[in-house]
């Protein structure tokens, strides 16, 4: 099953790499994923967290199948990163910071690449706008410090999983853990909601939001030994495979943005089945759960995948066949901080970084080595 798996990921790779991966203003030495295939002429945007999931994709694989010239993309990716966002590491949104803090910190683990001045700049955002005092959380985005602010799952998570990872900020990763599980669980079905502002709680239960917060109680499991995180990782597991995985696939949530949500819950899915501690039959439990969800996701997703120049094409919804996008579809569109889907969803490179997630995911798990 290992080798089935390293395959398909394998492919997963090899279709994003030709259908996306391009040099940016033709520059050579550089790289970013084009948003849209069929490609969009002079797409108006280049979706920096999108671009932070393909970097952690690229890390994925190179923990799979260490290859040099993968290495060269990977380091291409970040530098190439920092120029199109105009020379810096920082934007105006606390949750694409934390997924760019989480996929170089890897990166520099995998490649030994030294960007300890990108890392320190990511975490000082990170850290100095907890705010407690207000009701947080780190807020979603940056003016909100001085509005009403939106302390939401989707920043306060992949923050969370970046500083349990950074030596110094153990404590502060527990502390966002503990005001996760205070503020956002859901009492009735211990699903996590989306956010809260102004003490009233929006709750949308998103599947990302699932996931970032069992790679936070996993890793804090793993880190610190106490049982209060384990526990919060197997009512949660039992949650989403009750409520967010029917048929044991994974809830798909379209193109835009929400082409990377149900690959993220693979991602942290799978780290809760390779690395939470304890060796209980609840532990067993969860961690078995959580491995069968991600490869039942991602055997459908395979299976309904469409195959276009030998290379695979996935889905939107991994339980529903894919579509081939056309060049006529329109394409996703910008609007409020949120990237909404192409007419045909499957054209979004996020949707298709989200299978491959997913394959990378599997991989994981049939190895049983943890992919931090």
């Amino acid at each position: 099953m290992e080798h089935l798996w390293a395959n398909r990921a394998e492919s997963a790779e090899a279709a994003v790499t030709a259908r996306h991966l391009k040099a940016l203003w033709h520059l050579p030495g550089t790289q970013l994923g084009v948003v849209a295939w069929p490609p969009v002429r002079r797409a108006p945007h280049w979706h920096y967290w999108w671009q932070a999931h393909l970097l952690d994709c690229l890390v994925d694989a190179q923990l799979r199948d260490p290859q040099a010239e993968r290495a060269t993309r990977i380091k291409r990716q970040i530098r190439t990163h920092r120029l199109r966002n105009v020379g810096r590491w920082t934007n105006a949104y606390y949750d694409d910071m934390a997924w760019l803090a989480l996929a170089i910190q890897r990166a520099c683990l995998v490649t030994g690449l030294d960007r300890r001045r990108a890392l320190g700049t990511l975490t000082r955002q990170l850290t100095d706008s907890w705010m407690p005092e207000a009701g947080g959380g780190i807020p979603w985005r940056k003016d909100e410090q001085f509005t009403e602010p939106f302390f939401n799952a989707p920043a306060n998570g992949p923050a969370g999983i970046f500083l349990a990872r950074e030596p110094g900020w153990l404590e502060r990763a527990k502390e966002m853990g503990d005001w996760i599980d205070a503020t956002l669980i859901d009492p009735d079905t211990n699903l996590v909601f989306d956010g809260i502002r102004s003490g009233s709680l929006v709750r949308a239960q998103y599947t990302y939001c699932q996931g970032v917060v069992l790679g936070l109680e996993t890793e804090l499991a793993a880190r610190t030994g106490e049982q209060r995180h384990a526990a919060r990782v197997h009512r949660l597991v039992a949650a989403v495979r009750e409520h967010m995985a029917p048929g044991g696939v994974i809830k798909g949530a379209g193109g835009g943005d929400g082409g990377l949500f149900a690959g993220i819950t693979a991602r942290y899915l799978a780290l809760v089945a390779t690395a939470l501690p304890g060796q209980t039959d609840v532990d067993a439990q969860a961690r078995d759960t959580a491995g069968k969800l991600v490869l039942s996701s991602a055997k459908s997703a395979w299976d309904y995948r469409q195959s276009v120049d030998g290379l695979p094409l996935f889905g939107a919804f991994w339980d529903q066949p894919a579509e081939v996008p056309r060049s006529s579809s329109a394409p996703a569109r910008f609007a409020g901080g949120a990237v909404y889907e192409s007419e045909i969803p499957e054209r979004d490179l996020s949707v298709q970084l989200g299978g491959w997630m997913l394959m990378e995911a599997a991989h994981t798990v049939a190895t049983g080595l943890p992919t931090r």
